[in-house]
């Protein structure tokens, strides 16, 4: 078993401007937790620097990982690792500072009696600051759209910041999820949902990154549009035929 009970999950590929200070902060905020550094073989050395950060630290570790797989995958990588050393909370996190470190003891806690716990910009109390407008609209909209086809009740489907138990995590078939980006965010939490988790919201404040540039792009936006229907249009359909079996 590891000292910690818990561990950050930071997965990075071109992060060498914000990473010391992103760990920096997590120590900071929850000295009690483990980071995890999952770097998909950065060209700008980010994965070097985090080997000496955790060369002065041993809260630290580092994942090597020999290509850019995307950020599902590197959280599905970081979980199987979380499994495997014996953590009970697993909590995913971006390296650019966008997610408040000063709400990882909040995070934590709600982790103590749910599976899943998500920082929510979208709840009573959460909001973003540095977005432009179109941004936080295109983000309110797609998730309304997919709780709204999904029929899960959680106000921001596409949060990344947020706290797994690992118990949740090896109920769940992670070798089937595939997805990435926003979808990747939504699939996890239609698959929580659907495995009976206990899922709570706690309101965040997500800042837009200062260093660095955003990875986000139109091909993930369609990807979770197209994944959500399909998803949406499976869930409706074994609604109905549950309930067909009920009337009988």
């Amino acid at each position: 078993m590891p000292a910690s009970r818990t561990v950050v999950m930071i997965p990075t590929f071109n992060e060498i401007e914000s990473l010391e200070r992103t760990v920096r902060e997590v120590r900071q905020n929850a000295p009690e937790a483990d980071v995890l550094v999952i770097d998909d073989n950065s060209p700008d050395g980010t994965g070097d620097l985090a080997d000496r950060l955790a060369a002065d630290d041993p809260a630290i570790r580092v994942m090597h990982r020999t290509e850019k797989a995307g950020l599902g995958a590197a959280y599905i990588a970081g979980m199987r690792v979380a499994m495997e050393c014996g953590y009970e909370v697993a909590i995913e996190m971006d390296a650019d500072g966008s997610h408040p470190a000063e709400a990882l003891p909040a995070l934590i806690a709600a982790a103590q009696t749910n599976d899943l716990v998500i920082g929510s910009r979208y709840m009573p109390g959460g909001a973003t600051e540095g977005w432009a407008r179109d941004r936080e609209v295109l983000s309110r909209t797609s998730n309304a759209f997919a709780r709204t086809v999904l029929g899960i009740d959680v106000s921001d489907l596409t949060a990344g910041f947020r706290a797994y138990r690992t118990d949740l995590l090896r109920q769940l078939r992670l070798d089937c999820v595939t997805s990435e980006g926003y979808c990747f965010q939504i699939d996890m939490t239609r698959i929580s949902a659907d495995a009976g988790a206990r899922i709570a919201e706690i309101p965040i404040v997500f800042r837009e990154r200062k260093l660095g540039s955003s990875k986000m792009t139109g091909s993930i936006i369609g990807e979770a549009l197209t994944k959500v229907t399909g998803w949406g249009v499976g869930r409706r359909a074994a609604q109905a035929v549950s309930l067909v079996r009920r009337l009988r």
